[in-house]
């Protein structure tokens, strides 16, 4: 395949070295220029427990990529979504199409502007961050999943997956690509609460304290999703039916059990969400991911007073009202 990655950062980086390691045509896109130079000068590197290797890849900005692509693949932060959307869509072929592969519900945005029939939705949950230029940090495996977003197996869902097990022979594909995107909503809001502390996410999804506010936050999720007629599905020891009010006694503090234990396998053993916060002291995506919760729910009348909690707690820490803390994570279900 001949593929355009738009974002060549932890998700993007990790996804195309893949694909250029197994016999691809990728290019690459980024906004960092010393980003783009390294891979150009020397190659992409991916390390860790994972693998090491170098690819080499033509690299380029924004303003620099000339050309038109069948596929692209959109890699950005989620609340650079709509942008880098429109800044893409010249250079998207007129049967080719753009593959979401982040987190949040951003293929509604995507086919806003290039068309639905033009987006094809992915869900990716594997751990990877960006060290410095050039090189990629893949700490751990995680769910894999492409499918079209009106549910129907098509041929380019069928090369997409295909092209995809280079990365991970367990990805999937799917007919429920909106049930594991909103699966993602709820677990997300549990790991941008963690990320309000220091902790790394299993230790903060082990504290006893915190797990019914944990709990809550992934059914106010669920909830919204319930009601635009979306049955979620579970990955990576997350199982949305533990959460649901109706589900055993035992069940939903199982999986979080279950995501401890997940998480402590992992060389990445902090969000990228904490990362953001922590170490490269930027604003997160928390609107993108969090936000559109609270808006939808509110559209469809279902409330979500802790996930908007959240939202407001970590733009306190992005704009330096706040530090994370556990004083900080104690003050989502209390005013403060």
């Amino acid at each position: 395949m001949r593929i355009l990655i738009w974002g060549a950062g932890a998700i993007g980086g990790t996804l195309g070295a893949y694909l250029v390691r197994t016999g691809h045509d990728v290019t690459f896109v980024d906004n960092a220029d010393d980003h783009v130079r390294a891979i150009n000068a020397s190659g992409l590197s991916i390390n860790g427990p994972i693998a090491e290797f170098t690819v080499r890849a033509p690299a380029f900005t924004p303003s620099d990529i000339r050309g038109e692509w069948g596929t692209i693949i959109l890699a950005t932060k989620a609340h650079h979504t709509e942008a880098a959307t429109r800044t893409l869509a010249p250079h998207l072929a007129t049967d080719g199409y753009v593959v979401s592969a982040q987190n949040g519900l951003n293929e509604i945005a995507i086919g806003e502007i290039v068309g639905p029939e033009r987006t094809v939705g992915s869900f990716v949950n594997f751990g990877a961050d960006y060290l410095e230029p050039g090189v990629i940090h893949f700490g751990g495996r995680g769910a894999v999943v492409v499918g079209e977003i009106d549910g129907k197996l098509t041929p380019r869902a069928k090369a997409i997956h295909e092209s995809w097990l280079a990365l991970d022979e367990r990805a999937i594909l799917t007919t429920n690509i909106w049930g594991y995107l909103w699966g993602k909503e709820a677990y997300g809001a549990m790991l941008f609460a963690t990320a309000l502390t220091n902790d790394s996410i299993a230790d903060a999804l082990a504290r006893p304290e915190f797990r019914d506010l944990y709990i809550a936050l992934a059914r106010e999720s669920l909830a919204v999703a319930a009601a635009r007629g979306v049955s979620p599905e579970a990955f990576d020891g997350f199982d949305p039916r533990a959460y649901l009010p109706t589900a055993p006694t035992g069940a939903a503090e199982a999986s979080l059990d279950a995501l401890v234990a997940h998480n402590r396998k992992s060389a990445k053993t902090h969000s990228g969400i904490w990362r953001d916060l922590a170490v490269r002291k930027r604003p997160t995506e928390v609107d993108a991911q969090l936000g559109i919760v609270v808006r939808l729910g509110r559209e469809d009348g279902v409330p979500a007073p802790l996930t908007a909690r959240v939202v407001e707690l970590i733009h306190d820490i992005e704009a330096g009202r706040r530090k994370q803390s556990i004083e900080t994570l104690s003050l989502v279900s209390s005013r403060g």
